[in-house]
């Protein structure tokens, strides 16, 4: 029997490259066949008024490319698309980075607006099986660049805004050593700056009391790996609901570490130790802001939105 048609997505995070080949399941849904992560920050002064890609970081970004190109090229996915959100976005020279990567790869780029990013979470995110029973809900996506919230009311989206909240920007802009252990002062000015940019967005916690609020990306999938190896078992196996007072718990446990130590928590990438207390701390402001005792995370997200497209899925309301 042939293999069903499979569609490939390569996502160039702030923090991250992400990729996925998907076809569609039996049951119609987005059927995961490899995933890969590579930890390339190319974001380096995204927290500065003129974001630039530094030179190195394209050239950091296109060689993981091209690794997760060279990865995925066995499955022989029957398209490939390349995505950048909010690092590209925006960067004054985008456009080089894209021109760079074409060169190198072939591919095109797609730069995707802050809507554009928003609504394909929200796509990946009602494609998660385990969320099929959820009807209110809202939606959180934590990347390094940006903070995308959405709530959905009877699994249609209501509301989606893209914040640049994201942890690598925030670190930049709140943290002024990162070597050193996350201090009050750090933690109460990323709280304060999470606070104003959500109280100024627009963006309503108006859903019916209850709703249940769904997290994902690369800081709170790590979360639950550090409570693997705390438990001794694939982080698969831990459970999804995640409580803001074990946020606090864990936020209280790695803030007081300098960097160094930090490196060496077990399930936390050292890539990511240096933002890591800013992006609990952000998660911990966005539950007290709208209120949730827990998250429920998921790992579906962007990737799972566009593989859903392109393979025909139909369009969310």
């Amino acid at each position: 029997m042939a293999n069903p048609p499979s569609v490939a997505v390569i996502d160039i995070g702030s923090n991250s490259l992400k990729a996925l080949v998907a076809c569609r399941g039996p049951g119609g849904g987005v059927r995961e066949l490899r995933t890969s992560t590579l930890d390339v920050r190319i974001s380096a002064g995204i927290g500065g008024r003129r974001p630039r890609l530094a030179d190195e970081a394209i050239e950091r970004g296109v060689a993981a490319v091209r690794e997760l190109l060279d990865e995925i090229k066995p499955l022989a996915p029957g398209c490939t698309v390349l995505v950048a959100t909010s690092a590209v976005r925006d960067a004054a020279n985008g456009a080089e980075f894209s021109r760079r990567l074409r060169a190198a790869t072939g591919l095109d780029l797609r730069i995707l607006t802050g809507d554009e990013e928003a609504r394909l979470i929200g796509r990946g995110l009602t494609a998660d099986p385990e969320l099929h029973g959820l009807q209110d809900f809202y939606v959180f996506d934590l990347g390094g660049g940006s903070l995308e919230c959405l709530a959905f009311r009877a699994r249609a989206v209501e509301q989606a805004v893209s914040l640049p909240l994201g942890c690598v920007r925030l670190a930049e802009r709140c943290v002024p050593d990162p070597a050193a252990p996350f201090g009050d002062a750090s933690r109460v000015r990323v709280t304060e700056v999470c606070r104003e940019v959500l109280a100024k967005s627009g963006f309503r916690f108006a859903l019916p009391a209850g709703a249940e609020a769904v997290f994902a990306g690369g800081s709170v999938t790590t979360v639950r790996a550090i409570f693997a190896e705390r438990q001794g078992q694939p982080v698969e196996a831990t459970s999804p609901i995640i409580t803001v007072d074990s946020l606090r718990a864990l936020l209280g446990d790695v803030a007081r570490l300098p960097l160094a130590e930090r490196r060496s928590v077990p399930g936390l990438p050292a890539a990511r130790a240096d933002v890591f207390p800013v992006a609990l701390a952000t998660a911990i402001a966005v539950a007290e802001s709208g209120g949730f005792a827990a998250f429920h995370h998921s790992f579906y997200n962007l990737r799972y939105g566009l593989a859903d497209e392109l393979l025909g899925g139909p369009q969310p309301r």
